[in-house]
């Protein structure tokens, strides 16, 4: 009986190489692929933040403020803004939200004092800021952030 011995090959070392190398580079592709949508992912998302921030927030104060008639578009300042009184111990008060100066603003006063629109606590930059009433309960509000992104809402009043 003879006992056969291996022999080892140049090809059996040279094929391990490259089945490695090939694993190797498969996986830096996949990596750098991955990167590039994580970053395209993280662009978009930080574009498209402040419009749609901005009228997320005035939806919510919509809503949060929607008793009665108590919700309407007007005038602040000789700006067109969102106007939501608040009947408080007997004293009515408005919160205002307009565009000024490339701001969106907010100010809360009461109904007898004089203060001017660029008094209003910014809410965030933006481009252009439009509201219109489309129907007696149904507000379309549109927003244009610093990086010419633009979002739109239509906002129901429900108390009317």
């Amino acid at each position: 009986m003879r006992f056969r011995t291996q022999r080892k090959h140049m090809i059996d070392f040279l094929f391990s190489v490259a089945l490695f190398f090939v694993f190797a580079l498969s996986a830096l592709i996949v990596i750098l692929l991955a990167a590039r949508i994580y970053q395209s992912t993280t662009e978009n998302s930080s574009l498209n933040y402040t419009s749609r921030t901005s009228l997320s927030y005035i939806s919510e104060k919509i809503h949060q403020n929607d008793r009665n008639g108590t919700v309407y578009l007007g005038n602040f300042d000789g700006y067109d803004a969102l106007v939501m009184e608040q009947d408080l111990e007997d004293t009515v008060y408005y919160t205002y939200i307009y565009a000024c100066d490339n701001e969106l603003k907010e100010l809360f006063t009461s109904g007898n004092s004089s203060i001017k629109a660029s008094s209003g606590q910014t809410i965030m930059e933006i481009e252009d800021f439009s509201m219109e009433q489309i129907s007696d309960d149904l507000l379309k509000f549109s927003c244009t952030d610093q990086n010419s992104q633009q979002a739109s809402t239509m906002i129901s009043i429900r108390s009317r």
